[in-house]
């Protein structure tokens, strides 16, 4: 006798193997048998007929870290089919911190990753913030060593180069990172803090993970070029070596898809172990204080508001903004941190420019100050269908970036991404069989990312499981009414657990005396 049996599904195993129908037996945490178990009995059935059945979805680059903290089940998550989620991406996260980063991280990561400054518990590690998540919440959760925690920990916030020493120690605490289970090192390049690291800096780091195989996963630095960032990455990877990771790759314009794609083949892949992660949208989402000079950081996240009020930075920002690649009315106010501006949720920046009878660039800066620089933006640059060539492209695997917020218009990748890709790319459009965009959301992003007992269908794996009808699978989300839910998935297992039913999210799961079903997990990379 079985806990759980899935009758009648078919069965997608995660490994790109053609679909065969079969029943799927589930005894405690652990997948127990896959076949005709039609005279075998369990305490729960699920009838999966005219569905599919596959591993729990993984989402490689997401902004859960606080969220999974806050709420137990991520619902926008859940109902896209998730079972897991890999933390502290873009080098960002909320640790490694000490007595004298804790704050400034918790200030400066609001308007992403959901924690405010009352929330802060006293975690230093990776470990410390982690552990409050196994059994804690509803989905797995792995994690990265986020470069900007440490360089911040062993340097401060300035732009110098890290000495011998801050080096040693910085080496040393991405060694206790890759101890502790983490998948690799991930780093933002656009981002505070990482954005003064150069190339020899983080080749020099990432040599501290090559004998643990860590993964070097990077938002590249965007600013210099699409390419250029890319082979900056590839660079590094090469020196240090280890392999390398690129989050959310696009280009940034039609003109440059072709070309990506031929260096990608002809010249990345050829020199180092590389794979990429890209979210079916072409328009994308982050803080407008993404768009300040760099200097505005050198004191930290606590002293940026006080130093937007320089003439000087004022200045440096309007030539900035005169010059940046996308007009105002293109940008679209998504969330903002103060409740007194939440009138100013869905306009664009060009509207908020034009009621606030001020030259552009004062009107944004003053509207950093009020927020606190908590302002999150939607960029509507480009036709969403310019993803398409890197969706297909094999060494792709799905993250979705979400970023959720209590309010406003977030992008709708949070809510949407799974629906987008399987529903209209996959069934409507074709991009790919339904076996090789499942393999992109579970076999592969699992292999790569080192969770052994993960994302395929094998008897004595993990049971994370889902069950969706690929007819009815849709993301309902768009630009306009952004947080509506995926439609599709009917059933959720994480570690033999159900968390989602036809119904919605299964209530009650706190009152099993082990906690919640979700684990964290160690990569395999690390060990």
């Amino acid at each position: 006798m079985f806990d759980v049996v899935i009758r009648d599904g078919v069965v997608i195993d995660g490994t790109g193997s053609e679909r065969l129908r079969a029943d799927v037996g589930v005894t405690a945490d652990r997948i127990a048998a896959i076949g005709d178990l039609q005279a075998v009995s369990a305490s729960r059935e699920i009838c999966a007929a005219g569905q599919m059945v596959a591993p729990g979805f993984i989402d490689v680059h997401n902004h859960s870290d606080g969220w999974m903290h806050r709420e137990p089940l991520l619902e926008s998550k859940v109902r896209q089919g998730f079972s897991t989620e890999i933390l502290m991406a873009d080098g960002l996260g909320y640790a490694p911190v000490d007595e004298t980063t804790a704050r400034d991280w918790m200030y400066y990561l609001r308007t992403l990753d959901g924690l405010r400054m009352t929330d802060y518990r006293g975690w230093n590690s990776l470990e410390d913030f982690m552990a409050p998540l196994d059994h804690g919440n509803c989905q797995n959760s792995g994690f990265h060593i986020p470069w900007a925690n440490v360089r911040s920990l062993v340097a401060g916030w300035g732009k110098s180069p890290l000495d011998d020493f801050q080096l040693q120690a910085a080496c040393s605490e991405i060694r206790r990172g890759m101890e502790a289970g983490a998948v690799g090192l991930s780093t933002g390049l656009d981002y505070i803090v990482e954005c003064f690291s150069s190339t020899r800096e983080l080749t020099e780091v990432c040599k501290a993970m090559a004998d643990f195989r860590g993964l070097y996963v990077t938002h590249i630095r965007y600013k210099k070029g699409v390419i250029a960032g890319v082979r900056e990455a590839v660079e590094i990877g090469r020196d240090a070596g280890v392999a390398v990771h690129i989050s959310h790759l696009k280009a940034q314009t039609a003109e440059q898809v072709q070309p990506l794609l031929e260096y990608i083949d002809r010249e990345a892949r050829q020199q180092v172990d590389f794979s990429f992660d890209v979210y079916p949208y072409q328009r994308s989402c982050t803080m407008l204080s993404s768009l300040l000079p760099y200097e505005i950081w050198e004191a930290g996240p606590l002293e940026a508001v006080g130093r937007l009020k320089d003439p000087r930075i004022r200045e440096r920002f309007r030539h900035s903004l005169a010059s940046y690649r996308l007009p105002l009315d293109r940008m679209i106010i998504g969330w903002t941190a103060s409740g007194g501006l939440q009138h100013l949720q869905g306009l664009t920046l060009a509207e908020f420019v034009g009621s606030s009878n001020q030259p552009a660039a004062d009107s944004i800066l003053d509207l950093l100050i009020d927020a606190g620089l908590g302002v999150l933006l939607v960029f509507h640059n480009g036709d969403d269908n310019l993803v398409d060539p890197f969706l297909k492209h094999d060494l792709q695997m799905l993250g979705t970036d979400g970023i959720l917020v209590d309010s406003g218009f977030p992008h709708p990748r949070q809510y949407g991404s799974v629906g987008r890709f399987l529903g209209e790319l996959v069934r409507d459009r074709q991009l790919m069989s339904l076996e090789a965009a499942v393999r992109k959301l579970t076999g592969w992003p699992a292999e790569r990312f080192g969770l052994t007992d993960r994302g395929t269908l094998e008897v004595g794996k993990a049971a994370d499981i889902v069950v969706f009808d690929p007819q009815t699978m849709s993301g309902a989300a768009d630009y306009q009414d952004p947080t509506r839910w995926t439609s599709g998935i009917s059933t959720l297992l994480v570690n033999g657990r159900e968390v989602l039913d036809t119904a919605g999210p299964v209530g009650n799961l706190g009152s099993n005396a082990g906690g919640l079903p979700g684990r964290v997990l160690r990569s395999c990379r690390s060990m």
